[in-house]
Parts: C-alpha cells; structure tokens; sequence
C-alpha cells in the first residue's frame, strides 16, 4: 500500500461517516423506510431468538414429563415383579413342582435391577428417592419372607411353610408396598401435571411471541407499503414534472441554439467582410508603399547626380531625409502591414474553420503525430531536440481539426523549447472513463507563468519573452478547433521547467445535422 492510498482512508471513512450522520439525522422517506426495516430486521432477530429458547426449553419439558413416564413405568415393573415372585412361590407351595419356581427365581434376580432403573428415573428428584427407598426396602422384606417359607417348603415342613403364610406377615408387606406405589402415583401424577403444565405454557408463550411478532411484521410491512407507495406517487409526480420541464427545456434549448447559431454566422460573417474590407485599402497602403520606395530610389538617384555636378546645392538635411528617413519610414509602414496582413489572414482562417463541416472518421493516432513530427524534423534536429511518440488511443474524430490542434502544440513546442538544455517532447494518451481520450503533449521548454495559463488561450495575446515569431492566434485557434469537437483542453505547467497540454475528447464523435459536434 503506497503512502498516498494510506493516507486516502481517513479522509475516506471521515466522509463516509459524515453522510451517514447526515442521511440519519435529514427526516426523509429513504430514513423512514431504512428505520422500518432496521426494526423489522431487529423484531426477526429477537423473535428468532426467543423463540429458540422458548423451543429448548419446551423441549427440555418434554423431556422431563417423558422421564417422569418412564419413572412410573419403572415402579410399577418393580412391583408387578414382586407380584409376580409371589405367585410363583404359591404355585410350589400348592403342585410341589419345582418349575414353579423358575419364575420367582427370575423375579428375584431381577429385583436389584429393577430398583437400579427407578433410581435412574427418577434423576435426582428426591421425593421419588425417597418413595423408592422405601420400595426396596419393602420388597427386599417380602423376597426374604418368601425365601424363609420356600426354604421350610424345600425341607418337607410344608405345615410349618403355610402356617407362616397363614401368620399374614407377607401379605402385610404386600398392602404397604401397594400403598407405596399409590403414594408414589400421586407423587408422580403431579410431577405430570406440573410439568406438562409448564411445557403448554412454553408451548403458548411461543406461540404468542410468534403471533405479536407477526402482527407488528404485518404492521411494519403495512407502514412499508403505505410508504413505498407514496413514494412511488412521489416519484411519479416528479418524473411527470422533469417530463414537463425537459419539454420546456428541451424546446429553450431549441431556440437558444438556434439564435446562438444565427448569431455564430453573423459573428463569422462580420468577421470575414471586415477581415475582406480591410485587404482592401491594405492592398492600396502596400501598393502605394511600393510607389513610395520606388519614388525613393529615383529621388536617391537624381540626388547622386546633382551632388557630382552641382554638389552645393545639395543639403545635407535633403540627403538624410532622402536616404535614412524615408527608407526608414517605409521600412515600418511595410512591416506594418505586412503584419495587419497576417492577422487578416488568421482571422479569415477561423472563419472559414468555424464554418466548415466536420467529416468524423477512424484515425490512426500514432500515424498522425508520428507525421506531424516528421513535418518539423529539421527544426527539431536544428534544435538537439526529439519528439517521442507512445503509443495512443484510436479516436473517430474530423481528421483535418485534428491535425491542426496536434500539429500547432507540437511546432508550439519546438518553438518554445529551452537552449541550456536538449529538448524533449513526448506525446502520450490513455482512454479515460464515460466515452473519453485523453492526450498529453509534454515538453522540457521555457514553461508558462501561473498567471498567463489562461490568457495564452486569448486571440492575440502571448506569454513571456516575445523573440518568436507569430501573432498570439495560434493556441486560441487550436481551442476553438478542441471546443468544435467536443472536447476540452487545459496546461500545467511550471516556468522554467515545461508545460504539458493535455486534450480531451469523446471516443467517437457524433455530428448533429449542421457539421457541429453533438
């Protein structure tokens, strides 16, 4: 990153800062609609939240109230096994049979597990703890009992087994643990209806929040439309007036430039029969100047005579007249007109120019400048000077204009080069973006003061030393021909250093129905 771009961004989020305070602080319909939906984005989000943890938390309930089933079904196992050991061992007490064990040594081996998987559903809730406590407990009394009766059973002292279970004892562990398991059923019946009422009043909370948050969306989106719309009113009632005022302007500019090309003939005109009425007694003042001089040099010659011949006569006063003032005189007369000349000259040439069609066609740019500079290679290579040519953009532009505005720079820059150094010019170009070309003429010259960066431009007027020769026409020539075709042209430059000109013109140039650039 160069210092420059670095430097760039400050400034850059400065600005971009300062317009965003200024769009949220201008009461506006893009403020209103960017609020509206910065708080519907906003609403979404809350919502989305909410709703998530609304979701998990109903779903943790779910959870528990599925748990708390299962805790149920867990100690209903246990004692249905126990119901189940009880059997069996009847069974043997009445058949004598052993297989009629085989179930109550399942259900006996499968108490400690049973009583484990209670535990675990219950998770921690320390009232089922307690209920489940007491359920093994009872039910490990009654395996015992069973155990002692069936031992006496084994040994033949069937009398005393059944006595035992005439005594009641199992029978009083059986209604305590039936008692237990209704306790623990109404424990668990209000775990159910606990928790189950907790997650429906998750469940409508959520369903809730989604309902206002609905309504305030379609509220919002209502609000959006209403402003959309009258903007869209808006919108059109201001493209109806820019139709309206294009139309006025549209015709405005119709008459304008029609009055502005009358009076552009009228300029050109005038300029032509003044610049055509002035060859006229020019023509008579260089004639009769001639007629002068001539005159002059009969006069001398009888002069020469009379001072052989009779050379008191002669006056001195006469002879400096004859030979020195007059000569003189005419000498300044001639210059004079010489150049009145070739201002008339120069104003005929922009008035025909400003009259002529402009014909667009492709140009080969690098062939134009190269033959521009190829015209002035002896002035250049009398000079120590070069010309070099990088490589420019095609252009599709009236070619005649074109090589008079290239051709005046490049010999204006010969012209101005700088002695106490070798000359360089360079002639380069890039495409610009929107349509445009853009060339540089650069040259190590004699350089233009500030003051006169614009004045150059000016009919007749010149800058600097005046040891060249020419009338100040040629620069205003060449923006008028740069302003025909649509383009502009600027200097930098700095004194004693160079000047660089730099043109801009549209890619492609397009003519309306008069020859002139569109």
């Amino acid at each position: 990153m160069t210092t420059e771009t670095a430097s760039r961004f400050p400034s850059l989020g400065r600005s971009t800062l300062t317009r965003v305070k200024e769009f949220l602080t201008t009461p506006s319909l893009a403020r209103s609609m960017a609020i509206l939906l910065s708080g519907a984005i906003l609403l979404l989000l809350v919502v989305n939240l909410s709703t998530f943890v609304m979701i998990q938390r109903t779903a943790t309930y779910n959870d528990q109230v599925d748990a708390t089933w299962q805790m149920r079904r867990a100690a209903r196992n246990l004692i249905l096994n126990v119901q189940g050991a009880e059997t069996s061992q009847r069974g043997y007490l009445l058949t004598g049979q052993a297989a009629s064990l085989v179930a109550y040594e399942e259900a006996r081996a499968a108490n400690p597990d049973l009583m484990t998987n209670f535990e675990l559903k219950a998770d921690g809730d320390a009232t089922s703890l307690a209920f489940g406590r007491r359920l093994k407990g009872l039910a490990e009394s009654k395996f015992a009992e069973m155990s002692s009766i069936l031992a006496l059973a084994r040994q033949g002292r069937n009398a005393e087994a059944l006595a035992q279970v005439r005594a009641g004892r199992g029978q009083t562990i059986m209604d305590e643990l039936r008692r237990e398991m209704a306790d623990l059923d109404g424990h668990i019946n209000s775990l159910l209806d606990d928790r189950t009422a907790r997650s429906e009043q998750a469940a409508v909370v959520t369903a809730t929040i989604n309902a206002i948050a609905g309504s305030i969306i379609l509220i919002l989106a209502g609000i959006m439309a209403m402003l959309v719309r009258r903007y869209l009113g808006e919108l059109k009632s201001a493209h109806d007036e820019l139709d309206r005022v294009n139309a006025g302007l549209e015709e405005t500019v119709r008459v304008r430039t029609a009055a502005l090309s009358r009076a552009n003939e009228e300029v050109q005109r005038f300029a032509y029969i003044v610049s055509h009425d002035l060859r006229a007694p020019l023509v008579n003042v260089m004639g009769f100047t001639a007629e002068l001089e001539q005159a002059g040099v009969i006069i001398d010659r009888q002069i020469g005579r009379l001072e052989t011949v009779v050379p008191d006569l002669i006056e001195s006063d006469a002879v400096t007249a004859v030979r020195s003032d007059i000569p003189e005189a005419i000498g300044f007369i001639r210059a004079s007109t010489e150049k009145m000349d070739r201002l008339i000259n120069a104003i005929l040439k922009l008035s025909r120019e400003g009259r002529r069609n402009l014909q667009a066609e492709p140009l080969d740019m690098n062939a134009m400048v190269r033959r521009a500079a190829d015209s002035i290679h002896h002035q250049t290579e009398g000079a120590g000077a070069e010309v070099a040519v990088e490589s420019l953009p095609q252009i599709e532009s009236d070619r005649l204009s074109m090589e008079q505005i290239i051709g005046n720079l490049i010999d204006n820059a010969v012209k101005y080069l700088d002695p106490k150094r070798p000359g360089r010019i360079v002639v380069s170009g890039q495409e610009v973006a929107g349509g445009w070309v853009e060339y540089a003429i650069a040259d190590n010259g004699r350089g233009i003061s500030d003051k006169d960066h614009e004045r150059i431009f000016e009919l007749f007027r010149r800058s600097g030393r005046q040891d060249r020769p020419g009338e100040g026409l040629g620069l205003a020539f060449v923006r008028n021909s740069v302003r025909r075709l649509g383009g502009s042209i600027t200097v930098e430059s700095v004194l004693g250093e160079g000047s660089t000109f730099r043109l801009k013109f549209p890619k492609r140039l397009i003519l309306v129905e008069d020859g002139d650039a569109a």
